[in-house]
């Protein structure tokens, strides 16, 4: 059976991540900041449980002591986990950027030794094309007018640190994907996105990847996104 963790799996893209690589027969852990939530959505679903907030560093290495002790191993692992911070100003951005990226880095390096007792390792970055240069600067893409600078710098953050991790470790698929504008959460203020399910189904296929598939990418349902 498939080991996956994703991260701040209790709601949004996460939570529908996590039920339909369920109903594919993997054996999903839902990691989430807050246990009581977290125990919720792994009931509900059917899942197992890990107290996992990307911005702590005890908190993440517990969680991957948890699953190693647990399952012996790794195969799959999806950074979920983000925030949206729409005022610019410093402690603003040490919460964008420790969450949406310095997150990455902490969860990843505690995972590295579990991903590399898989047959095939696999590892999704939930990211944004609002993080691509090409996407921002091009006028007919919704990322052009979109107000969000530091949600835009630490998604591309985010992007590059999957393209690093897939050419420091290419025995293991990293891959980053744009999973399409979604009513979640975070965008509920603008009344705007599409089901988490739908967009759900693009991390599922990155998520499900071979050994033959693409790594070091950044991805939307289309295919590879120039960022």
């Amino acid at each position: 059976m498939t080991v996956t963790l994703i991260t701040g799996a209790n709601k949004g893209i996460g939570f529908e991540t996590a039920r339909q690589l369920l109903d594919l027969g993997h054996d999903v852990y839902i990691g989430a900041r807050d246990t009581e939530r977290g125990k919720k959505a792994a009931a509900e679903l059917g899942a197992r449980f890990v107290q996992l907030d990307v911005t702590d560093d005890v908190s993440v290495a517990r969680a991957l002591t948890e699953i190693d002790a647990a399952e012996g191993r790794l195969d799959v692992l999806v950074h979920n986990a983000g925030v949206l911070e729409s005022v610019l100003d410093g402690p603003s951005a040490l919460r964008a950027f420790d969450t949406n990226a310095v997150g990455i880095v902490r969860v990843t390096e505690a995972a590295l030794p579990l991903l590399r007792r898989s047959a095939h390792p696999n590892v999704v970055t939930i990211s944004s094309s609002a993080g691509s240069f090409w996407a921002v600067n091009n006028p007919e893409r919704p990322e052009f007018g979109l107000p969000f600078p530091l949600y835009s710098a630490s998604k591309a953050a985010a992007t590059m640190l999957t393209v690093q991790y897939a050419k420091a470790h290419p025995g293991i698929r990293f891959n980053a994907v744009e999973p399409g504008t979604t009513a979640t959460d975070m965008t509920a203020a603008f009344g705007i996105g599409r089901p988490a399910h739908e967009s759900a189904r693009v991390v599922v296929r990155l998520a499900t990847l071979d050994a033959t598939g693409p790594t070091g990418t950044l991805q939307d349902e289309t295919g590879t996104l120039p960022w």
